[in-house]
């Protein structure tokens, strides 16, 4: 039986999945942050050290011995040929770890490097093909065909796109809100809605909240569930803050199906992200828009998580 590593490494946790050959998960794993990037490569290593170390330690109640023949790592942030020459050498770090019970017979060509939206896609749909729509703090739309050529759209952070995602639709949100108080805008529940969730005294506090808590991408998107319930209770501003977010996402989705999809083809889109989750039906909005030129794509929830999507990738190594 050969075993393979499935790893999901992102800017908050990471999670790591061990499979059997037959994708059975026998262990699973999770860790702090490993985007190199932010956290630096020493923490990143602990990081996917602790996660591969619980994942082991509950596949050994299963199993007596485990040899890794294969390992796939779905880092966010992973592109340019700079960033692979640093996790391979996170990968050969693992490998001379002594305190990890496990063996290592992996070759180089068994070592998959690649970026975050891949796991999520072939998690989410439970093949490597088809199309996956990420929309929480960011957004980015990423999709690969049966010939293997991918495309990808957005992703490009916070300042520069990630239109649709979580944060956008909050700051929108708070413009509106002060549009609103101001009265260049019409009324809405917004400003009401904010007060209350942030124990403001008046809307215009948001400017403390903002700009002086220090308050960072994360905190600001958090807000974005403040919105989408606007949405849901009818709120006319909130209702086109989510609707601009649909078109957005829809606009991305198209553009990567023209690109490497025949426009008749029968494409799964799987939705994943913090987005998705709320109650304004952005999700039934998304797949309505979606079918409308392209009747034949069908619009999922996720299958599987990412890390399963890396275990199959490193599967398909082997």
């Amino acid at each position: 039986m050969s075993y393979v590593l499935g790893i999901d490494g992102g800017g908050t946790k990471t999670v790591c999945v061990l499979m059997d050959d037959t994708a059975k998960v026998l262990g699973h794993g999770i860790g702090g942050a490993s985007n190199y990037q932010s956290v630096g490569v020493e923490a990143a290593i602990q990081s996917i050290h602790s996660a591969i170390y619980k994942a082991v330690n509950e596949a050994l109640k299963s199993t007596e011995a485990i040899t890794i023949k294969a390992i796939c790592l779905g880092l966010a942030g992973v592109g340019r040929p700079a960033d692979i020459k640093i996790i391979q050498g996170v990968v050969q770090e693992l490998q001379r770890s002594n305190w990890l019970p496990i063996l290592w017979d992996i070759q180089p060509s068994n070592i998959i490097i690649c970026h975050d939206a891949l796991i999520a896609l072939v998690g989410g749909i439970g093949d490597d093909v088809g199309i996956v729509v990420a929309a929480g703090t960011g957004s980015i739309v990423f999709g690969r065909n049966q010939q293997g050529e991918t495309h990808r759209v957005g992703g490009w952070g916070y300042i520069l796109g990630d239109e649709g995602s979580a944060y956008k639709i909050a700051v929108s949100g708070m413009q509106a809100a002060l549009k609103s108080y101001d009265g260049r805008e019409i009324l809405t529940s917004l400003v009401d809605s904010f007060k209350r969730h942030l124990g403001l005294e008046n809307i215009q506090d948001l400017i403390e909240v903002v700009y002086r808590r220090g308050w960072g991408v994360k905190e600001i998107s958090s807000l974005a569930q403040i919105v989408d319930l606007a949405a849901a209770s009818g709120d006319e501003l909130a209702n086109t803050i989510i609707n601009d977010a649909v078109e957005e996402l829809v606009k991305a989705t198209s553009t990567v199906i023209n690109k490497i999809f025949n426009n008749n083809s029968n494409i799964e889109i799987v939705t994943v992200g913090s987005v998705w989750q709320g109650k304004s039906q952005i999700q039934e909005r998304f797949a309505a828009s979606i079918f409308q030129d392209f009747p034949l794509a069908k619009v999922i929830s996720p299958r599987y998580e990412p890390a399963y999507g890396a275990g199959l990738l490193a599967i398909k190594g082997l």
